[in-house]
């Protein structure tokens, strides 16, 4: 891992993922939660803002150390706990059934298999739980998905692997996991990395 990857990806990242004009979607995207949660891709923890005071307990999965280097004052001013795991989330360091519900924002364009990530978080997420996911992704115009196939090599590169052209509804739907809300729409102009899903999975 070069020193792009290490040091200046993860601002790269910050500055796309942790605008302002997603603070919206992720408050209605963790809207409801309680307990224990996992969330996959924990990031710079800029989630931790929105989780409503219920959330006692977070298992902060971010194999960056970068990442997890930049949560400290986000976690710092969080009234629960965070618990980090420097795994992937294809392989989760979580017993069965042992978590309330999960958490992945802006992570699904970007792990290397979206369909192990979604099984394992199926497997420790205890029955009657939720997952809750927040992603960009292809869009359904033609014009704009043109552009996301033509960036896509390059956002892979400025943003550490994340990808433009996977469909997170479609991926959720292929999984174990039954979809029961989605949302889908451009947050802001149609651009290739402005049209945004919301789903709760069960």
């Amino acid at each position: 891992m070069g020193f792009y990857a290490k040091r200046l990806a993860p601002i790269v990242i910050d500055a796309l993922c942790g605008s302002k004009g997603l603070a919206s979607w992720r408050a209605k995207s963790l809207a409801g939660l309680a307990g224990a949660v996992v969330e996959v891709g924990f990031g710079s923890g800029t989630n931790l803002a929105f989780y409503p005071d219920e959330v006692t307990d977070i298992f902060a999965v971010e194999p960056s150390a970068a990442m997890r280097e930049r949560s400290m004052k986000s976690v710092s001013s969080f009234s629960g706990v965070v618990q980090f795991s420097d795994v992937k989330g294809e392989s989760l360091d979580l017993e069965s059934a042992s978590i309330d519900h999960g958490v992945i924002s802006f992570t699904l364009c970007t792990v290397r298999d979206p369909a192990a990530v979604l099984r394992e978080l199926r497997r420790v997420i205890k029955p009657g739980g939720q997952l809750r996911v927040l992603e960009h992704g292809l869009s359904p115009d033609d014009s704009v998905a043109k552009w996301q196939r033509r960036l896509n090599g390059f956002e892979q590169v400025v943003a550490d692997g994340c990808q433009l052209t996977r469909d997170p509804l479609a991926l959720c739907r292929e999984s174990e996991w039954n979809v029961t809300t989605s949302f889908q729409r451009y947050a802001g102009p149609k651009t290739p990395w402005s049209y945004l899903t919301s789903l709760t999975l069960t």
